[in-house]
């Protein structure tokens, strides 16, 4: 902005604004208009009809004007932004633009130099002119990119992704594919773990999944559904042609020369168009060792000693998204030797480990768990990892190999540990199998962490508090903290911490399940011997201030 203009000048001429008020005022402002505005305390159309008067310049009122009618040639966002300048018609050889300050002589000529046309002015409300400048690059490309993000995301390759097509998009869809990129790299940079592409009837949304809660992060114009998910289904090898039928796909997206973030893709149609969710296959949460997932020492100590005896089942139980992938995979890393043979069935495997066997489970092929399981069996197996076990006949097979020798590792989908017994004996499994080739049962939740710099302490009754589960001894000591944030989280938190019941599958234990126990039995003997409950476990994070009391109520359903 040039603080000296002929037009700055000319109001100081005329005692409208002072020196000092420029100098106090001169960071606040954008434009040589908006700085007199500020300064004299005009209107934007008080200060053009001012403009008219003392330039002779015509005035043009912005509300009626629609952006649509921008010359489309003449878009040039560089050129538009930087001079504060916006074309309105073109006829013949003359090109009308709008502008706030009359006398930005040096702006108007680039703009001719540029275009090649002669430009006459009109003089407009600054505020109306930013405005619809705004509009004109949102409604161009359907989203709201500026010239750096283009350049930044624009970059971004996205592995095996078919040259042709690609090609034939970029020519009319780079916003769209600028827009996509940008999406999945704030994703990452937000730690997101799911992102949601939703169309509706009068909106679009797009949600990230940001520790465990879905947050609203951007709505594209619904026009722009179609575009949107031609480009992802592109993207993930996806039939594009396709719209009536789900469809599952990979992206490889390549952020830098040394790495690459994949994306598990899937399409479900909806009442208005596609909707399209994506899990980001994080690697590095793989491999982030036991220290960091949050199991207490003794729980920790059970599950070190389970993964080294020889043989028997480790079962991992909880809903979708408590963490199970991750607890298991820590598992397997801890295992991964040389001199170990270890082969897993997953549906899908979402992440890639060196030196183990994987296998992808295909229905269709007839390649179920059960059949993968009996063909690691012949493969001179020493750990063996279902994905989850949903039937008898996987069931019975995880048993008896943990019964000859292997050590077999699995997921259920049941609330607890004891209730995981129970399930086993429900599909029909004897309990003498169950009471024999379980050694360990792990039930998990996650709980959002409480961000460090922004906590703050929170006080409750001691009623309150004996009421949530807390005992004397430990509400004496007690500090609790309660979320505040800031901006270095999300609502006050920041990352995840996992919330465990770790039961070993004791003689005494054995004894109750051949005897017929059912879960809440087997869970008062576990209480009895000193095996912690969610809850229990719940309330010892919040005492130590990792996470607070309404999020250990929140994933334990308290």
């Amino acid at each position: 902005m040039e603080h000296h203009s002929p037009l700055l000048r000319k109001f100081i001429t005329l005692g409208r604004v002072t020196p000092d008020q420029i100098k106090a005022k001169q960071t606040d402002a954008t434009t040589t208009a908006e700085l007199i505005c500020l300064c004299s305390g005009m209107s934007g159309q008080e200060l053009a009809e001012q403009c008219l008067d003392l330039f002779r310049v015509p005035y043009f009122d912005l509300n009626g004007f629609d952006v649509a009618n921008v010359p489309k040639d003449l878009i040039k966002e560089k050129l538009i932004r930087q001079h504060y300048l916006l074309p309105l018609v073109k006829k013949d050889r003359k090109l009308f633009i709008a502008t706030s300050d009359p006398t930005d002589y040096g702006a108007f000529e680039n703009f001719e130099f540029s275009t090649g046309l002669q430009c006459e002015i009109v003089v407009v409300d600054h505020k109306l002119l930013e405005q619809k400048i705004d509009q004109l690059f949102d409604s161009s490309s359907g989203l709201s990119l500026s010239e750096d993000e283009f350049k930044e995301f624009a970059s971004l390759d996205v592995e095996d992704e078919p040259q042709t097509q690609q090609q034939d998009e970029e020519k009319d869809d780079a916003p769209i594919i600028v827009y996509i990129n940008k999406i999945l790299m704030d994703a990452i940079k937000k730690g997101a773990s799911d992102l949601h592409f939703e169309p509706y009837e009068k909106k679009y949304r797009v949600r990230f999944r940001i520790d465990g809660i879905l947050h609203e992060m951007a709505s594209p114009p619904n026009t722009l559904a179609s575009r949107l998910s031609a480009r992802i289904k592109v993207m993930s090898h996806l039939d594009i042609a396709e719209k009536r039928k789900p469809q599952d796909g990979r992206i490889k997206l390549k952020i830098s020369e040394r790495k690459s973030i994949d994306f598990r893709v899937s399409t479900l149609p909806t009442m208005w168009g596609e909707k399209i969710v994506m899990r980001i296959l994080d690697s590095s949460a793989a491999k982030l060792g036991i220290d960091v997932l949050g199991y207490e020492p003794e729980q920790k100590d059970l599950y070190l000693n389970a993964l080294e005896q020889p043989q028997g089942m480790i079962l991992v139980t909880g809903p979708t998204g408590s963490g199970k992938t991750v607890s298991l995979y820590t598992g397997l890393n801890i295992l991964n030797k040389p001199e170990r043979n270890i082969s897993t069935a997953e549906d899908p495997v979402e992440i890639n480990l060196e030196g183990i066997n994987q296998v992808q489970i295909n229905t269709k092929a007839d390649m179920t768990f059960a059949n993968a399981l009996k063909a690691f069996l012949r493969q001179d197996p020493d750990v063996v990892m279902v994905g989850e076990i949903r039937d008898l006949e996987t069931a019975e097979i995880s048993i008896k190999a943990a019964q000859t020798g292997h050590l077999v590792m699995s997921t259920l989908h049941t609330n607890s540990a004891p209730e995981t017994l129970t399930r086993l004996l429900n599909m029909g499994v004897p309990a003498y199998n169950v009471a024999s080739s379980v050694s360990l049962i792990i039930a998990q939740r996650l709980a959002r962490r409480l961000c460090p710099k922004c906590k703050e302490p929170e006080q409750l009754p001691e009623e309150e508090l004996r009421r949530q589960g807390f005992n004397d001894t430990q509400i004496k000591e007690l500090t609790l903290f309660s979320p505040k944030g800031c901006d270095h989280c999300t609502d006050g938190y920041k990352g995840r911490v996992g919330v465990y019941e770790v039961v070993k599958i004791t003689p005494e234990m054995s004894h109750k399940i051949m005897a017929g126990a059912n879960s809440l039995e087997i869970a008062e003997l576990a209480d009895q011997l000193g095996f912690d409950n969610l809850r229990k476990s719940g309330l010892k994070k919040a005492a130590s201030g990792v996470t607070s009391l309404a999020e250990i109520n929140r994933v334990t359903n308290y």
